[in-house]
């Protein structure tokens, strides 16, 4: 671990620890949103302390099932990343498959999710060989109840859907244009309870956790 690495860590471990103290004294609070930011910089995320929303996620097999039940009691990790057709996310997906077994011997279920469909999933976990589970949030629900979800610009919107030929479901902003939403990627460390340990979001979509701070995250959490 380079110095920089170094000093992130200590600095991550330092607001983990009170981080985590703070969860244990305030009331386990249960949130859930459902607003979409108009920016990606005006997300309104969960934070450190607050349970997982009840909400339905879909699985690659395209079954609806409640994150709670689809988690059932395990400590987790979970990554909101933009899809398989993002280089970025790509390699965040690599990165984590890198240390998928050490995030298993210490407890965890590593799980990303994306508004890529189920089929789209597949493909991701075909192509890049990965050992850990995807979920989808087609619709961007799971992503605005998490309070990551964003209408894109217009210019991204018309770029993305046609370029890529992403065929996500637009959806109306408070201006009545329709727009691409996507999620902010963030990354939660949740315990066995649901509570959120720990968690990493950055509107810059090139900037990720760096998988050393994330090990040290996970290794806090009993």
């Amino acid at each position: 671990m380079n110095k920089t690495i170094f000093a992130s860590a200590l600095i991550l471990l330092s607001f983990f620890q009170s981080s985590v103290l703070d969860a244990k004294t305030q009331k386990m609070e249960q949130v859930v949103k459902s607003d979409i930011a108009e920016t990606a910089d005006l997300v309104s995320p969960l934070l450190n302390g607050q349970m997982l929303p009840e909400i339905a996620v879909t699985t690659v097999e395209g079954k609806s099932v409640q994150l709670a039940d689809y988690l059932n009691g395990q400590k987790t990790i979970l990554f909101f990343y933009r899809g398989g057709w993002c280089p970025f996310c790509n390699t965040q997906m690599g990165q984590l498959q890198a240390i998928e077994g050490e995030l298993k011997n210490l407890g965890f279920k590593l799980v990303g999710i994306s508004t890529d469909a189920p089929d789209d999933l597949k493909k991701s976990i075909d192509k890049r060989e990965l050992s850990y589970d995807l979920l989808s949030d087609y619709q961007s629900k799971v992503s605005s109840a998490f309070g990551l979800s964003f209408f894109t610009s217009e210019q991204t919107t018309s770029r993305y859907v046609a370029k890529m030929n992403l065929k996500n479901p637009l959806q109306k902003n408070q201006a009545g244009d329709e727009r691409l939403v996507l999620p902010v990627p963030a990354i939660y460390v949740i315990d066995s309870k649901g509570l959120i340990q720990f968690n990493y979001v950055n509107p810059n979509f090139k900037v990720r956790l760096h998988s050393d701070l994330l090990l040290k995250a996970a290794e806090l959490v009993k």
